[in-house]
């Protein structure tokens, strides 16, 4: 069998002209990824899964949004993800959910998630995130892995708000150098 392989530019490219093949490419490649990122934020396994889906939808019907004169395609999709998370993390059916949810399921769901969450890391971006000074990756840790906004970041650090916006920025200026 052969397997098709995309520039990002083609990608791009194919995606933007809604192709199905183009975009079962995407989530072939992506899916992985994007599921270990939810699962760092969400406790529950079946939800990730409904926002892995619903991420995926938004990502077809709003890829015209995409802009890569902003960023690369990878990154646009894991911003998509992560708020997406976090607004369903905000919403009161979320709230209502993990009231109902016995701590003792939360606990062990919790345990197998991080488990699956860390077999995901097919980037390897936790290692990059370790070579990172510890205030750095700290907030590195609390803004994309544990879906903090900066604001919670600020209060929950006691660190000014321009700081960790400023801390945030360096961190993942860092990062692209390691990664590149």
């Amino acid at each position: 069998m052969n397997e098709l392989t995309y520039s990002e530019e083609e990608l791009v490219l194919l995606l933007r002209n809604k192709d199905q093949q183009a975009f079962s490419y995407l989530y072939d490649n992506y899916s992985a990824v994007l599921n270990g990122t939810i699962l760092r934020m969400v406790d529950d396994t079946g939800l990730a899964e409904d926002i892995l889906q619903e991420a995926f939808v938004k990502i077809w019907h709003n890829f015209s949004s995409y802009d890569p004169s902003k960023g690369r395609l990878f990154t646009w999709m894991i911003n998509l993800t992560r708020n997406l998370t976090i607004d369903t993390m905000r919403s009161k059916g979320y709230k209502k959910q993990r009231l109902i949810s016995s701590d003792e399921n939360s606990v062990g769901n919790l345990t197998d998630n991080n488990r699956a969450a860390e077999k995901q890391d097919s980037l390897g971006l936790k290692q990059q995130i370790a070579l990172l000074k510890p205030e750095l990756k700290n907030l590195i840790e609390l803004a994309y892995f544990q879906g903090y906004t900066q604001e919670e970041i600020a209060q929950e650090t006691a660190i000014p708000l321009g700081t960790v916006k400023s801390r945030l920025r360096k961190a993942i200026l860092e990062l692209r150098k390691i990664v590149e």
